[in-house]
């Protein structure tokens, strides 16, 4: 059943438990996230990045993925993730998407306040939810400040955060709290003190980005402080490529051949999160 972040990410706050955003730039990935949800009775977010776009353009998407939430079992909320340009992110909206993310994080802070809110309210009217990204996440590829010299310049300021949710009215808050986007070269170091402080704050759920390659403490630890949603891209997209090689291996020399084992890689990964993240049973 289609849902919004609201429908999903208030139960979790509530019961100190994770849900996964999980990117699914193609039908192979969908199928085996969805079937964990199923499996597992867990609710789930699924959708794409405007970075991910080259690689599964958002209107194709959008005609199966809509229809696949919507014929869940399970509540599955259609995200579109760091949404850059409000072109996209409205464009993802009128397809059907009920969840965006609009991220002006490296704007100046009243430039991100004010297209947040401007955005939101449009959001509210199509009945979708909007997450917002206060700090910066950045890529472990950069080699900007963000990953040397002091990187809890980028991190997310309490205080701010609670001016930001009460002035914007967003559904869901990303924090910048040590993780990056990307595989990680080093191990990274979460400030769980930066998470508790702000869950203590706002009432909004927090979003935790860059989550693949976090140790499953790391995990635990991020939820009990305050979690409530985190996205995971990186480790499905190594799952299916291994999924590939697999069959390969084994001699499947045909695209067709290829697809049951990518499936089930996904599938298997993204069940395992999702007990990691203690959502299953939760639908």
């Amino acid at each position: 059943m289609l849902a919004t972040l609201n429908d999903v990410l208030a139960p979790a706050k509530r019961g100190c438990y994770g849900v996964g955003l999980f990117n699914t730039v193609n039908l192979e990935m969908a199928r085996g996230v969805l079937a964990a949800a199923e499996a597992l009775r867990s609710p789930v977010i699924i959708g794409t990045a405007e970075v991910l776009l080259p690689f599964g353009p958002l209107q194709n998407l959008a005609d199966f993925l809509l229809p696949m939430a919507r014929r869940a079992a399970v509540p599955v909320v259609l995200h579109y993730d760091h949404g850059l340009t409000f072109e996209n992110t409205l464009a993802a909206l009128k397809y059907g998407f009920s969840s965006v993310m609009y991220d002006c994080s490296t704007l100046p802070y009243e430039d991100n306040l004010r297209n947040v809110r401007e955005l939101t309210a449009i959001a509210h009217a199509f009945g979708a939810t909007v997450e917002a990204e206060l700090g910066h996440v950045g890529n472990v590829e950069g080699s900007s400040d963000e990953q040397e010299g002091h990187p809890e310049d980028y991190y997310t300021d309490p205080a701010q955060a609670s001016d930001f949710v009460t002035r914007t009215g967003v559904d869901a808050l990303a924090v910048a709290v040590g993780t990056a986007h990307g595989a990680y070269r080093f191990p990274p170091k979460l400030d769980f003190e930066r998470i508790q402080t702000i869950a203590q704050r706002i009432s909004t759920p927090l979003v935790l980005h860059g989550g693949s390659g976090l140790t499953d403490e790391d995990f635990r630890r991020a939820i009990r402080c305050g979690i409530s949603k985190i996205n995971i891209f990186t480790d499905l997209n190594l799952a299916g490529a291994q999924g590939a090689r697999t069959a390969l291996a084994e001699k499947k020399n045909v695209l067709t051949d290829l697809i049951p084992y990518q499936v089930e890689a996904i599938r298997l990964a993204t069940e395992a999160k999702m007990r990691l993240f203690g959502s299953q049973d939760k639908a």
